[in-house]
C-alpha cells in the first residue's frame, strides 16, 4: 500500500490503520453483552433512550467537534492568523460562512440591531468564535492583556454541512444541520492561507461556491464536485457520489482524516492510499455516534407554495413513465443505489476531464437520492445544471426521451415536492 504524505498539498498525513475502527462495533456489542448479562433483555424505553442519548452525543460531534484538526488549520495553514488580521462578520458572511442566533446572546442580538456592535472588525469575528455561534470553525480564544486573541481554529462537519434559515438576517439565523451550504466557498477560504503558494491559492480560488474537491490533495487533479447533504441517508448504504463506501462512516472517516485534518488513519486499498495523522486517534471512537446522528436527520420538505401541486401530479406520471427515471431512482429512497452503481457513462456530467468516477475508488456513480432535491441547488456531481428543468432537459436531450417542454416543466415540478 502506498502511503502518501500530501503536506505539500496543504493536507500533511501521518498515524494508524483502519484494524480499530472495523473493531468498533463488535467491541461494543461484546461490552453491551458482558455489561448486561445473558438472561438480560433491555427495555424498549431503555433501548430508545440509549439511542437517543448516542445521537444527541453525535450531533455534538457533528457540531462542534474538530478531531483534533487544528493541527491543520492553525500549524500548517495559519489561519487563525488569517482571520484575526482580516476576516470580519461581513467578510465571513460573503464567503458563505453561516452564524447561528441561537448562540448569540440577547445583548449581542440587540447590539447587532442597534449598530453598536460593529460587522466590520476582525475582533468582532473572534466574540462569535467565542460563542461557538460560527457554523462549522471551532475556535480557541483566549484573553490576553485584557484583550480576546484567537490562538487556534478548526473546522467541523457543520462547516460544509448545515446552514441556517436566515431567520434573523442573511446568513444568520437557526441551525438547519445535514443541509447542502451551497453558499460556502470554501477554496477562497482556503486561498487566504499564507501558507500556500499562488498556485495553490489559484486552484482554490477555482472551485467557486458549493463546491468543492476531495480528491485534490490526493492525486493533485483538479475537478469539484458540489458540497452534497447530509440527510435523508437512512437506509443508504452508497453514501457517496461515487458509492465508495458502505454507510456513513466510511465518508466520516475520508473527511475526517484526509479532508479536515483530523487526528486519526484513514486507508482505501482500492486508491492505493493511506494517510495518518498525528499520533493519537480523535476519530474512529466518533464514528458510531456521529453516524447516528447524521441517520435521524430526516430530507426537508418542501416548502408550501415552492411548486405547483396539480403539475407536480402530472410529472410524477412522467417521472414513472416516459422519463423513465424511476427505473434508476427507484424505492422509497429514489435510489437503486443500495444494489446498482452505473458506469460513468451514465452520468449526465460525463465525459469530463478530469473524470470524477475514474479518481474514485469505486471508478463508478450511484444514481442520487432525490428527497430534498429542491434545496441543494445547482445538480449533478458538478453543478453543472443550474435547476430541476435543466436537469429534465439534459436527460430528454441525452437519453432521447422525446418529452414535450411541458412534460419536462411538469417533471421538474415534481422533482420540487420530494
Amino acid at each position: 500500500m502506498l502511503e502518501r504524505n500530501t503536506a505539500n498539498k496543504a493536507w500533511p498525513v501521518m498515524g494508524r490503520g483502519l484494524r480499530t475502527y472495523w473493531a468498533l462495533p463488535l467491541a461494543a456489542a461484546v461490552t453491551l453483552t458482558a455489561c448486561g448479562g445473558a438472561d438480560e433483555t433491555p427495555s424498549a424505553d431503555t433501548t430508545a433512550a440509549d439511542a437517543a442519548a448516542m445521537a444527541e452525543q453525535g450531533r455534538q460531534i457533528f457540531r462542534y467537534d474538530s478531531f483534533g484538526d487544528e493541527a491543520h488549520w492553525t500549524d500548517t495553514l495559519r489561519m487563525h492568523e488569517v482571520i484575526s488580521a482580516a476576516v470580519d462578520p461581513a467578510t465571513a458572511l460573503s464567503v458563505g460562512l453561516k452564524v447561528d442566533a441561537q448562540a448569540l446572546p440577547a445583548s449581542v442580538v440587540e447590539g447587532i440591531k442597534n449598530g453598536s456592535i460593529d460587522l466590520s472588525k476582525p475582533a468582532t469575528t473572534i466574540a462569535l468564535l467565542k460563542l461557538d455561534a460560527v457554523l462549522g470553525l471551532k475556535g480557541t480564544v483566549e484573553t490576553v492583556n485584557g484583550q480576546d486573541v484567537l490562538k487556534r481554529v478548526g473546522i467541523t462537519c457543520a462547516l460544509c454541512h448545515s446552514t441556517v434559515d436566515n431567520s434573523f438576517a442573511p446568513g444568520i439565523g437557526k441551525r438547519l444541520d445535514g443541509w447542502a451550504n451551497r453558499d460556502l466557498n470554501a477554496g477562497a477560504i482556503i486561498a487566504l492561507s499564507p501558507a500556500l503558494s499562488d498556485a495553490m491559492k489559484k486552484v482554490y480560488r477555482s472551485w467557486g461556491p458549493g463546491k468543492f474537491d476531495p480528491r485534490h490533495n490526493i492525486d493533485g487533479l483538479n475537478k469539484p464536485v458540489v458540497i452534497p447533504p447530509a440527510y435523508g441517508l437512512k437506509g443508504l448504504h452508497a453514501i457517496t457520489v461515487t458509492g465508495d463506501g458502505q454507510d456513513l462512516a466510511y465518508w466520516n472517516r475520508y473527511v475526517a482524516v484526509a479532508e479536515m485534518g483530523g487526528q486519526g488513519t484513514v486507508t482505501e486499498p482500492r486508491l492505493q492510499l493511506s494517510i495518518s495523522n498525528g499520533s493519537q486517534d480523535l476519530v474512529s471512537a466518533k464514528l458510531p455516534a456521529l453516524q447516528a446522528y447524521q441517520l435521524t436527520l430526516a430530507a426537508p420538505p418542501a416548502p408550501a407554495g415552492s411548486f405547483d401541486a396539480n403539475a407536480a401530479a402530472r410529472g410524477k406520471l412522467v417521472f414513472e413513465g416516459k422519463g423513465q427515471c424511476a427505473s434508476c431512482h427507484s424505492g422509497s429512497l429514489f435510489s437503486d443505489a443500495n444494489s446498482t452503481l452505473h458506469p460513468a457513462a451514465d452520468s449526465m456530467a460525463e465525459p469530463e476531464t478530469p473524470s470524477y468516477a475514474a479518481r474514485s475508488a469505486s471508478r463508478q456513480y450511484r444514481s442520487s437520492p432525490l428527497k430534498g432535491v429542491w434545496q441543494h441547488a445547482p445538480y449533478f456531481h458538478d453543478g453543472s445544471a443550474a435547476s430541476l428543468l435543466d436537469v429534465a432537459r439534459r436527460y430528454n436531450a441525452r437519453r432521447g426521451l422525446q418529452l414535450t417542454e411541458q412534460q419536462m416543466a411538469e417533471l421538474a415540478e415534481y422533482l420540487k415536492s420530494l
